[in-house]
């Protein structure tokens, strides 16, 4: 396994785009990167919580921009892409981490407004960002892309709903786009964190003991060694278990 201590250096020079980066697991992965040497484009809903991500940043001697980007504002991927382009011409890594949860019901229960959100957010606008940055990693001399899955994209899970099948479609997408790049210098992979200490692992499972479960930045070094130039999977499905040993 690649070390993925701060002081490594593994992203110097690196510029990585991360979704939903305000808290849990997208915060960590931020911070993971920068202190593996990463520039970093951080996206999420609110701005004020960015802030705090880039001041976290800053403190481990990186930089970072700033876009407060709802996942279901189509139209803003497209002037996201065109502002990399402009500025760094490139694009090395790219994280897609934002998502939610939903509605924990039936399936003839869902609300389909909540469903909508849902696959919108977890699949519909991944398939956005994919089509539109695919220039710009291409354009990398090594680009990397983690797509956050899940547990719940695999097998049977009742009540778990579009969560599910959101993460299901995704799996089959990375699959997609992995196969198509073949002849490319990317590398396109799936990381399912696992079970995980975050506000969404909550609500799905309120009884639950967080201090049993991996903190977010526990399990942050897995996005360092995926977005690496040394990263040579493709294709592949990993959890944080397979690449940290947690």
């Amino acid at each position: 396994m690649p070390d993925t201590s701060p002081s490594n250096g593994l992203l110097d020079g690196r510029l990585i785009l991360i979704t939903g980066a305000s808290r849990g697991i997208g915060r960590a992965a931020a911070i993971a990167c920068a202190a593996a040497g990463a520039e970093l484009i951080i996206t999420g809903r609110t701005s004020g919580a960015l802030e705090e991500v880039d001041d976290e940043i800053r403190a481990v001697g990186a930089k970072a921009t700033i876009v407060e980007l709802d996942q279901t504002d189509y139209a803003a991927t497209p002037r996201l892409a065109d502002a990399i382009a402009s500025r760094w011409g490139r694009l090395d890594g790219f994280v897609a981490n934002a998502g939610q949860l939903g509605q924990m019901a039936p399936m003839a229960h869902i609300e389909p407004d909540i469903w909508e959100r849902t696959l919108s957010v977890n699949l519909t606008s991944i398939w956005f960002q994919a089509k539109t940055f695919d220039p710009l990693l291409r354009a990398a001399p090594a680009g990397r892309v983690v797509l956050v899955s899940s547990g719940a994209a695999v097998g049977a899970r009742p009540f778990w709903g579009a969560y599910a099948v959101s993460k299901a479609g995704l799996e089959s997408m990375a699959r997609a786009w992995a196969a198509e790049s073949e002849q490319t210098n990317m590398k396109i992979n799936l990381l399912d964190p696992g079970g995980t200490a975050t506000a969404m692992r909550a609500s799905a499972f309120p009884g639950e003991d967080p201090a049993t479960l991996p903190s977010p930045a526990d399990i942050a070094p897995a996005f360092v060694t995926l977005l690496s130039e040394g990263c040579e999977g493709h294709g592949e499905r990993y959890t944080a278990r397979d690449l940290t040993g947690l």
